[in-house]
């Protein structure tokens, strides 16, 4: 049996449905963890590191090339999975993830300024919008819409894949929740397309998660064995991430999924939801640097992770926290979306997205008053241990050392005394002789020697 003949693997796709995603997701968690090692390997023996910087949540010099092993791993699965001919939109995917990796490692190895990234992405973005399986042209009534001019379609399509791609590239700043969030969106299309009878991405999804799944045991290592996605990979990732949620509002109805209560006409909120932790970070970070008057793509340490950090939350704990309140933010959505309309269940996320913006408020002027209640705390421990070590210092000196420093101020010279009007000298029989304080030591030898010779 020749497993690369086409109608072979078709065959076990279709036998052994469950089984094949099982081993799809299996096999690209097993490719990503071996690939791993050996980019680790080279870029510590090329000292290839990610420095750090102010805004680092590192403390140590990093590999950051993770995104090396993703894109090898999902080229070859993407060739596998094309072979089984469900879908050419792969072949544009496959365009897209290439262009986008090669920009992120560049950017990686040389900073790239972010023209050529914006560049780049609208390079990648114009692969899928302009493939036939990804035309935008009806919301399904979404606020009473349905068709749609199809220039407006092509712009809206293309301001989405962008906009995900950087929302997801901004979340990357701390171990392990761009991996966390990731595998949650996976997870949630890839139940989304097995319920709509998607396959090809079903197995795009399964694929994805198990990719980060992966990764997520180097980038929480602490010892040699860690290393970060860098915009290679979370380009890529985001990428793939921008195409599912593409495809969510482009395919046709499905029946399966309008038995389960999910109205056409909810997409654009299901989609707000799905994505919530990367499109809530980055328009509270926007809004806020807009406040500011600082440029809406500036750096700063605002976003979401940064505020639990400054908590005291590790890197862990942050990550499972936001990734549990996108899941609790799915949940309450699918939960309501079969009760209420579209306008009421706009009000829903609406408020979902305020009340949790008001949550972070909060919790910002709590980590402020935190940190300053550790920096105040901080100080008062360098100064206790200063006067203790000042205290200890001065109880733990010697009796010799206190004489010798008597016999000092004993025999202090002249020149260094100028308080004393006399000096103690010996001569050579040990009497002590005091002597007037010479008021010039030149005038003084001279007057000897006058002396003597009268």
């Amino acid at each position: 049996m020749n497993l690369l003949n086409h109608e072979v693997i078709l065959g076990l796709f279709r036998d052994y449905y469950l089984l094949f995603v099982m081993c799809l997701f299996l096999g690209a968690f097993v490719m990503t963890y071996y690939l791993i090692p050996k980019v680790l390997w080279v870029s510590r023996e090329k000292n290839l590191m990610a420095e750090v910087v102010g805004r680092s949540a590192h403390c140590t010099e990093t590999p950051s090339f993770g995104g090396v092993a993703f894109y090898i791993t999902l080229i070859m699965v993407l060739a596998l999975i094309q072979s089984l001919r469900l879908n050419y939109v792969g072949s544009h995917l496959i365009g897209a993830i290439t262009i986008l990796f090669m920009v992120g490692l560049k950017d990686d190895l040389v900073i790239s300024t972010a023209r050529v990234k914006l560049f780049g992405q609208i390079a990648a973005a114009c692969f899928l919008v302009f493939s036939p399986e990804m035309h935008l042209s009806n919301l399904h009534g979404f606020w009473g819409f349905y068709e749609i001019p199809e220039i407006l379609g092509l712009f809206l399509t293309t301001f989405l894949i962008i906009a995900l791609i950087n929302a997801y590239n901004l979340i990357d700043g701390i171990d392990g929740l761009a991996a966390l969030v990731g595998i949650v969106i996976c997870t949630t299309y890839a139940a989304i397309f097995f319920i709509s009878e998607k396959p090809y991405f079903v197995l795009i999804s399964v694929s994805l998660g198990g990719i980060l799944s992966a990764f997520l045991r180097f980038n929480y290592s602490r010892g040699q064995r860690k290393i970060f996605m860098g915009d290679s990979g979370s380009l890529i990732v985001g990428l793939v991430l921008a195409f599912l949620s593409i495809k969510l509002l482009v395919m046709t109805p499905s029946l399966p999924m309008m038995r389960n209560g999910f109205s056409p006409a909810n997409r654009l909120l299901f989609l707000a939801c799905i994505l919530f932790i990367p499109v809530f970070d980055t328009l509270r970070v926007i809004l806020l640097r807009l406040m500011k008057g600082d440029s809406p793509f500036s750096a700063d340490k605002e976003h979401a992770h940064h505020i639990l950090l400054d908590l005291g939350l590790s890197h862990k704990k942050a990550g499972i926290f936001l990734a549990f309140l996108n899941i609790l933010v799915i949940s309450i959505f699918w939960y309501f979306s079969s009760m209420l309309s579209n306008v009421w269940l706009t009000f829903l996320v609406a408020a979902m997205y305020g009340g949790i913006f008001l949550l972070f408020y909060i919790l910002k002027k709590k980590s402020i008053l935190s940190l300053e209640i550790r920096e105040a705390k901080d100080l008062r421990t360098k100064n206790e241990y200063e006067s203790s070590h000042v205290a200890q210092k001065t109880e733990d000196r010697s009796p010799e050392t206190e004489e010798e420093s008597s016999q000092e101020t004993e025999y202090r010279s002249p020149e260094t005394e100028g308080e004393r009007s006399h000096v103690i000298m010996h001569n050579g029989l040990g009497q002590g002789i005091k002597v007037g304080r010479p008021k010039n030591i030149q005038g003084s030898k001279f007057k000897g020697q006058k002396k003597m010779k009268g």
